[in-house]
């Protein structure tokens, strides 16, 4: 099997680790990883590493995603998706009094580069243990708000009534561009808590990471060995990061260890290709020098 990268369409149901072993078995090698994981309850976009691509997953975790999530309004929950039980619930009174403006701030004030506190059932690791694992053990995790940058909040279409068991709620779906580590399930927290009614996600799903889309990604429930798609690894990297060309001798001056005098590239990391095209490392700047971050075998597929 090549190295490269698989799109992968995630179902709902399915954990990250639950596709990367579906997909050691399917590409017939251990040496396969994911970039950014997803909840089971999410579907869309994960970013498959296949052997030596596993090593371009790194610099993929950090790019900007998109997500379109559908979120209620009027009830707040533990898990801050519509997976657990109520925590309040809000009256018809408070939802009947939320209007297209004070919606609309409310979604403004959480626009733009915030401090985000990660919802306390992610995967962040607290005394060495996963904050979900210690909110379902019972015990009360509180986490440190972190900077992320919320590019695009926007709703799409209009915002509608809901009746469910009962309980009147307002939902309304919405697309978010944010930076990695932006926590959407905390954004539908804080927006009910804004206004005063509790909020949750119904719905996520990711439609983009960097520059690759769920539209080029493939259904996981029709994979088989026989018809998987591997983007090359060199057409991966050129897809998503600043080339740099080398000569025959960059590539050998930085397969034994040696810098490269920096150019005019600004966008890093950059990813030097061989003159046939190879992929040959990821770079950084060191003062007026590149430096490599990693170094390719010249055959990627070892």
């Amino acid at each position: 099997m090549s190295s490269g990268l698989v799109l992968i369409d995630k179902p709902s149901g399915w954990t990250s680790h639950d596709v990367v072993a579906r997909l050691r078995k399917i590409a017939g090698t251990r040496r396969v990883g994911h970039a950014g994981t997803l909840d089971p309850m999410a579907t869309g976009l994960l970013v498959i590493g296949i052997n030596s691509a596993t090593k371009l997953l790194t610099f993929l975790v950090g790019e900007d995603k998109t997500y379109e999530a559908t979120i209620r309004l009027g009830a707040s929950t533990i898990t801050d998706d519509k997976e657990s039980d109520y925590l309040e619930l809000a009256s018809v009174a408070d939802l009947k009094a939320i209007t297209t403006d004070k919606l609309e701030k409310a979604l403004d004030a959480l626009r733009g580069d915030i401090m985000q506190v990660p919802s306390s059932v992610s995967a962040i690791k607290v005394n060495g243990e996963r904050a979900y694992a210690k909110v379902r053990s019972g015990d009360e995790v509180k986490l440190a708000a972190r900077p992320v940058s919320i590019k695009r909040f926007a709703v799409v279409g209009q915002p509608r009534p809901v009746e469910e068991s009962g309980q009147s709620f307002i939902d309304f779906d919405a697309v978010i561009e944010c930076t990695s580590g932006t926590y959407i399930r905390a954004l539908a927290r804080d927006l009910g808590a804004a206004l005063g009614v509790g909020g949750h996600l119904t719905a996520l799903r990711r439609t983009q990471v960097g520059s690759y889309s769920v539209a080029d990604a493939q259904r996981l429930e029709d994979l088989t060995s026989e018809n998987l798609s591997v983007l090359d690894i060199a057409v991966a990297a050129r897809q998503q990061f600043t080339p740099r060309e080398l000569s025959s001798q960059d590539e050998l001056d930085l397969r034994h260890g040696k810098r490269l005098k920096a150019g005019t590239q600004a966008a890093e990391p950059i990813a030097a290709f061989a003159p046939d095209g190879r992929l040959v490392a990821m770079l950084t700047k060191s003062g007026k020098d590149l430096k490599s971050l990693v170094v390719f075998a010249v055959h990627t597929d070892a």
